[in-house]
């Protein structure tokens, strides 16, 4: 998003949460003499939260295989922390105008430390997905306060140089956190796998906490209002409720209470709007200043920006399975893979804030949303067009074109959503627009579920017949000279691969997969068994290749009807004077 003062930028979905109010009493106090230092203490506070998303994305085949998760656990190990930000973010700008903002901001860095430290050491999927929930929370009480405390540290005319500044950690976040993730898990310290991606935030959070400390310092908001407890609990419980169904229905065959979940959702949906207009009404302090989506530019902005983020959410992991879990490809390479996205996302951002959107309006908008479907759609023909034998070369130009789209949408929508805000409530629907970015995240990766994985076992067909042609040759050099008993071992071979990629639990062994092909002798059995093995590889690759695929086509769906939504915003954006914290 924009900083209107100096333009930076931020990663897709990212959660510097820009406040919910402005902060009057922040140009009566005199200036901190110790702010500079407080800066460095809180944007590392920032950094770790920024870091931590990017770099757990590369590292979840990797904790899918050491814990034998589910692919749901797996879904649920990045949406888990998504959902719990989005549901708290408001809420914890809230608290720390009520009860202090460092104090709230130490209380989340302390959290979020120990939860990192039980991310490092959980045993178990379910330990894992818990302690990413707690993280999720602790980063939404910890992450609004670093923008609270610096608009009220800095003067005015010391704050452009200060956001320049966080948007370079943001920045600096979102390029490092694909590779730092990939190093730690290649290098395996001390046998610990993938941990030290979250063990790596014990030192740095110490260090941080005792800073903080020391060297910021305490600021409320003396006439903040009230927190909307009923709010937050109903619009937490209407978001569960549809991301819990849409994550784990395909592991449980989609009962019907998966439906009524989902539609149920939407009923505690209205139940939200319907209380939150009755605590307007009686002059309270909603969650949500449900005025706001009353101008055209906010709602088409919101709409945006939830859109974009459902089909990034959806498009990275679904990448990151392709690449580890069906190519093969180590950490390292898939994140060393994603560095050509990150880069021209970066690059575009930058253009698009400084130069562009205050030329062509949002016509850069729309260039965005093309790129994104052009690079989209490169991808897509790269895949086919190298199969398995695609390399991160093949990969980069698509993925740099990508990420030209993602900073032409992301960076500059803030300005164009806010355009018809009024000024004095721009914080509050900033953080909304954050919000809407996180939750978008979290329905995305939800929707892995139901647009990548449930393809599996309908391409499964096609990764057999990608090797069929060499396993009939291998069979017959092996000694198994009968075609229809070759033939059989390929039927059952493609029974056995198709009942696999449609099991929710990837370390089970399906019963097709234990029954001996018929008119095999007992000594041909292990060198059929070892022919059909060396081949898995590759028919794997091929159908999470072609799943890949059929996902993207989805995903590309949905950028297009984000690219639409754009008319509702105005031609051009009219930035906030002040930072919309």
């Amino acid at each position: 998003m924009a900083v209107p003062t100096e333009k930076t930028t931020e990663e897709p979905g990212e959660r510097e949460l820009k406040d919910l109010a402005e902060r009057p009493e922040a140009a009566a106090d005199a200036p901190d003499p110790k702010r500079w230092v407080a800066l460095s203490v809180i944007l590392f506070a920032a950094f770790m939260d920024l870091l931590d998303v990017t770099i757990v994305n590369v590292a979840v085949p990797s904790i899918q295989g050491d814990l034998g998760a589910s692919y749901s656990a797996v879904a649920w190990i990045t949406a888990g922390y998504a959902l719990s930000f989005a549901t708290l973010l408001i809420t914890g700008g809230r608290l720390g105008d009520i009860y202090g903002r460092r104090r709230v901001l130490l209380i989340g860095m302390a959290g979020f430390t120990v939860a990192s430290l039980l991310c490092g050491i959980a045993d178990s999927p379910g330990m894992l997905v818990a302690a990413r929930v707690v993280q999720g929370a602790m980063a939404a009480l910890m992450v609004p306060q670093v923008l609270s405390i610096i608009h009220v540290t800095f003067p005015a005319e010391e704050r452009g140089k200060v956001f320049g500044m966080f948007g370079g950690i943001g920045g600096l976040a979102v390029i490092l956190g694909p590779v730092l993730g990939g190093v730690f898990v290649e290098a395996d310290l001390f046998g610990w796998s993938w941990r030290p991606i979250f063990l790596v935030n014990l030192p740095v959070g110490i260090a941080t906490f005792i800073a903080a400390l020391y060297f910021v310092r305490e600021s409320k908001d003396p006439d903040a209002p009230r927190l909307d407890v009923v709010g937050v609990v109903l619009a937490a419980a209407s978001v569960l409720m549809l991301v819990y169904p849409l994550t784990q229905g395909r592991e449980l065959g989609w009962p019907a209470w998966s439906f009524v979940m989902m539609a149920g959702s939407l009923v505690l949906l209205g139940c939200f709007i319907s209380y939150e207009r009755r605590l307007i009404a009686r002059g309270g302090s909603p969650l949500i200043a449900l005025d706001m989506f009353t101008a055209r530019s906010f709602a088409g902005g919101f709409s945006v920006n939830l859109v974009y983020s459902v089909a990034y959410g959806t498009f990275f992991l679904t990448w990151t399975l392709y690449m580890q879990t069906g190519l093969g490809w180590s950490a390292m390479r898939a994140g060393l893979t994603a560095l050509p996205m990150f880069i021209g996302f970066i690059l575009a951002a930058g253009m698009a804030v400084q130069f562009l959107t205050p030329r062509f309006g949002r016509r850069v908008l729309f260039a965005g949303g093309g790129l994104l479907i052009l690079g989209g759609l490169a991808l897509i023909w790269a895949s086919d067009r190298y199969g398995l034998g695609i390399d991160s070369v093949e990969m980069s130009v698509p993925i740099f074109v990508f990420g030209l789209g993602m900073g032409c949408v992301v960076a500059p929508v803030l300005d164009f959503a806010l355009t018809d805000v009024p000024h004095k409530v721009a914080g509050s629907a900033s953080g909304v627009l954050n919000t809407s970015g996180q939750l978008g995240g979290a329905i995305g990766i939800a929707l892995v579920a139901v647009l990548f994985l449930a393809a599996l076992p309908g391409q499964s067909g096609k990764g057999i017949d990608s090797v069929e042609a060499r396993v009939h040759q291998e069979l017959t050099v092996a000694g198994v000279a009968d075609e229809d008993v070759r033939n059989g071992i390929v039927a059952g071979y493609r029974l056995c691969t198709e009942d696999r990629m449609a099991e929710v639990d990837p370390s089970v062994v399906p019963e097709s997969c234990r029954t001996a092909p018929d008119g095999v002798t007992p000594e041909q059995a292990e060198v059929v068994a070892g022919v059909l093995a060396d081949n898995a590889g590759d028919a794997q690759a091929e159908t999470f290749a072609r799943a890949f695929r059929v996902g993207m086509f989805y995903v590309l769906g949905l950028f297009a009807l984000m690219t639409l939504l754009m008319t509702a915003l105005p031609k051009f954006a009219k930035p906030q004077q002040e930072p919309a914290l």
